[in-house]
């Protein structure tokens, strides 16, 4: 009987915990977590990165563009046309618990210095998107091939399409790789993304929480395929490069802790056959263009350049 107790005890504890992290990592919700963990801080006497484009961001004439997901949901993001007439389009992903506009950095090198029409989705579950749940890309990936879409309708078969993500953004862009891609999409930019939700959790729950990732992930994984309908073990990056054909850049910060710089040299290793590797010495988490973005901008606009018209 005593037994019985303990083992019913330990189990209550594991639902319990279960459902505590997928309110706290899945359900969209505040993620005031986050703040203050050292492995995201940029340093004191760092500016801040995207404190140069707000204003940029402020000044330019946004389309409200809105899609429907396979699910259902209403999807939200922002259209800004070139300057000059021009085939090519980057789709830009933010990363977890953030929005569009927190990708106006990006956004202004791809209009001003590479004359790209910009389109910056709001994820589901993030900025003006419906959407109850985060992703961690796999859900989003589906939403990115209709954005594809979008894109294609509205500028036209000669499109010339790249995608640009940064941390859940960079593992949503190579999710969305190993989708069946129309022609136009002509390369992927990943910036700090993850192998898979599951590497990427149970590496977080050792470092922030000092926990063993057995069994916590795997019963969190149930509660997320119940009440999100996707599970920790589906939504893998790594899997998905592996069936890419897509030309893809991978970048990484030498220093990032948030996202260990060890997952993208195994990404790389399993990537399409033409694919670049650029790590960025000294950068943490997100970071890579902030720390050095001459070479940065350097390699991402040589490599469109090669894969593009």
């Amino acid at each position: 009987m005593f037994i019985t107790i303990i083992v019913l005890l330990l189990a209550a504890v594991i639902v319990g915990a279960s459902f505590y992290f997928y309110n706290v990592a899945i359900a969209r919700a505040d993620k005031s977590f986050l703040s203050g963990n050292p492995d995201l801080e940029v340093g004191a006497s760092a500016e801040n990165p995207y404190e140069r484009s707000e204003q940029w961001w402020e000044d330019q004439l946004f389309q409200e563009w809105h899609m429907e997901s396979e699910d259902g949901l209403r999807l939200h993001a922002y259209y800004l046309k070139a300057k000059q007439p021009s085939d090519l389009t980057v789709i830009i992903a933010h990363g977890y618990s953030g929005h569009a506009a927190l990708m106006s950095n990006l956004a202004q090198m791809y209009h001003e210095k590479l004359g790209c029409h910009i389109l910056l989705p709001d994820a589901r579950g993030h900025g003006r998107s419906e959407g109850r749940y985060i992703g961690f890309g796999w859900p989003e990936r589906r939403d990115y091939v209709g954005w594809i879409r979008e894109v294609i309708a509205a500028n036209g078969e000669n499109s010339q399409i790249i995608l640009h993500g940064v941390s859940m953004g960079g593992a949503t862009v190579m999710m969305t790789s190993g989708e069946s891609l129309p022609s136009q999409v002509k390369a992927i930019i990943e910036d700090c993304g993850y192998t898979s939700a599951k590497d990427q959790l149970a590496y977080q729950l050792k470092r922030m929480y000092r926990l063993p990732s057995f069994p916590l992930v795997q019963t969190t994984s149930l509660v997320t395929k119940w009440r999100a309908g996707y599970s920790f073990g589906e939504a893998s990056a790594l899997e998905q490069v592996k069936k890419s054909k897509t030309p893809t850049l991978f970048i990484h910060g030498d220093t990032d802790l948030f996202v260990p710089t060890a997952m993208v040299k195994e990404l790389y290793e399993h990537g399409p056959e033409q694919k670049e590797l650029l790590i960025i010495p000294g950068a943490g988490h997100g970071l890579a263009r902030h720390t050095d973005p001459e070479t940065y901008d350097r390699i991402v606009s040589s490599f469109i350049a090669s894969h593009t018209v």
